[in-house]
C-alpha cells in the first residue's frame, strides 16, 4: 500500500512539474512606440520581441516554455503608461513580469503599481532614482546613472585630460538624474563644471546653447541628451565649429542617432554605454540575427531588453514567485553578467565608443568594470 501511495505521489510531483514547465508566461511589453523617445523605445521594443521569438524563448527541452506577450505604446507618457499597465494587468493570464519603458518619469509612476500587483518590473532606464525607493519589484538590466556617468566622467578627465567641463542635459528625469551623476563625478575626480543647461525635448535650436559653452571657457562637453536632442546639438555644434571633445549619453551610441548625422559631424566624439552590438566583434552573432529579423541595426537598449527578457523567463523555470526568483539569479547574458546588487540594479559594466568621423559605427575605446566603484577609491 505504501509503495502505491508512493508512486501516486512521485507522479503527482512529476505531473506538477510538467505542468510547471509548460505554464505559459505572459510578459506585457510598454514601451514609447511614439513619442519624444520613440527610436529608444523601438530598439528595446525589438529587442524583447526577439528574446520571445518561439524557438529561442521556448529553452531547454526538459523545461519548455509557452511565452506570450502583448506590446504597448506608452508614447513617452506616464499617465499613457500607468493606462497602459492596467490594460496588461487585464490580460486573461496574469503578467508575473513585465518590460517597462525606457523613460525614468514613466517608470517611477509604474513602481508603486508593479508594488500593489506584485509584477516584476524590467527597466532598461538609467534614472537612478528607480533603484533608490526601496521597491522589490524593480529589476534594472541597463546600467544606472550611477555607473555609467562614472564611465562618461572619467574618460573625460581621465583619458582626455579635460578639467573645465560643460554639461548640457535634458529637463527629464533621465536628465536631471545624468546632470546630477555627472557633476558629483566631475568634482570628485579633480575638475570643475564650468557650464549647466538643461533643454527641453521639444528644442529645436541650439545654436544658443552651443555659443555659451564656448564662452563659458569649458574644454569638454558633457552630453545627457535624448536621441533627437543629441543628434541636434552634434550637427550645430559642427555647423559652429565647436571645436571642444564631446562625450555623449547612451543615445549617442545608437546607430538610429548616428543614422540623423553626417559622420564628419561625429568626428572625435564618443559615449558612454553598456554595450555596441554593431561595434563588438563578440556580439556579431547577435547583431546579424537582430539585423535579420527587425530589418535595423542593433544598439545597446536593445540588448539590454533581449537579455532583461531572457533572464525574467530563466527565473520563471525556476520555482517559487518571479520577481525572489530575479532578485536572486545570476544571468549570463551577451552584454554582460547581471545579478542584484539588492536594490534590483542587474547590470554594473560600462563601455566607451567613440567616432572617427569616416563613418557612422563607433569603436570601443575603453571598457570599464564597476566604474563607479573604482571612482569612490
Amino acid at each position: 500500500m505504501k509503495t502505491v501511495l508512493f508512486l501516486a505521489a512521485l507522479a503527482a510531483l512529476h505531473a506538477a512539474a510538467a505542468a510547471r514547465a509548460q505554464e505559459r508566461v505572459h510578459l506585457p511589453l510598454l514601451v514609447p512606440i511614439t513619442g519624444a523617445l520613440a527610436l529608444e523605445g523601438q530598439s528595446e521594443r525589438d529587442g524583447a520581441l526577439l528574446a520571445l521569438d518561439p524557438p529561442a524563448a521556448a529553452g531547454d527541452a526538459a523545461r519548455p516554455l509557452r511565452p506570450s506577450h502583448a506590446v504597448f505604446d506608452t508614447g513617452s507618457n506616464p499617465q499613457v503608461a500607468v493606462q497602459a499597465f492596467e490594460r496588461a494587468m487585464a490580460a486573461e493570464i496574469r503578467p508575473r513580469a513585465m518590460l517597462g519603458p525606457i523613460d525614468g518619469n514613466s517608470m517611477l509612476a509604474l513602481l508603486p503599481l508593479a508594488e500593489r500587483e506584485k509584477v516584476a518590473l524590467l527597466s532598461v532606464s538609467g534614472t537612478a532614482r528607480l533603484t533608490e525607493l526601496g521597491n522589490a519589484y524593480i529589476f534594472r538590466f541597463f546600467p544606472s546613472d550611477v555607473v555609467v556617468k562614472a564611465a562618461q566622467a572619467r574618460y573625460a578627465v581621465e583619458e582626455l585630460q579635460r578639467r573645465k567641463i560643460a554639461l548640457v542635459y535634458q529637463n527629464t528625469a533621465y536628465g536631471q538624474s545624468g546632470n546630477e551623476q555627472l557633476g558629483r563625478w566631475i568634482e570628485s575626480l579633480g575638475a570643475a563644471v564650468v557650464y549647466r543647461n538643461s533643454v527641453p525635448v521639444t528644442t529645436k535650436e541650439l545654436s544658443g546653447v552651443i555659443a555659451q559653452v564656448r564662452d563659458s571657457g569649458a574644454d569638454a562637453v558633457l552630453l545627457q541628451l535624448h536621441s533627437g536632442s543629441s543628434a541636434l546639438f552634434l550637427k550645430q555644434a559642427a555647423r559652429a565649429g565647436l571645436a571642444l571633445p564631446i562625450v555623449g549619453g547612451s543615445a549617442l551610441h545608437q546607430p538610429s542617432t548616428a543614422a540623423l548625422l553626417e559622420p564628419a559631424e561625429l568626428k572625435g566624439v564618443c559615449a558612454e554605454t553598456a554595450s555596441a552590438p554593431a561595434a563588438d566583434p563578440g556580439l556579431a552573432g547577435f547583431a546579424r540575427t537582430f539585423r535579420e529579423r527587425m530589418k535595423s541595426e542593433p544598439d545597446a537598449f536593445a540588448l539590454a531588453a533581449f537579455d532583461a527578457v531572457n533572464a525574467a523567463l530563466a527565473a520563471a523555470r525556476m520555482p517559487g514567485p518571479l520577481a525572489e526568483n530575479l532578485a536572486k539569479l545570476r544571468h549570463a547574458g551577451l552584454a554582460m553578467t547581471y545579478e542584484s546588487d539588492g536594490k534590483g540594479n542587474m547590470a554594473h559594466d560600462a563601455i566607451i565608443v567613440c567616432y572617427d568621423g569616416t563613418s557612422r559605427t563607433p569603436r570601443i575605446a575603453k571598457r570599464y568594470a564597476r566604474p563607479h566603484e573604482a571612482a569612490r577609491r
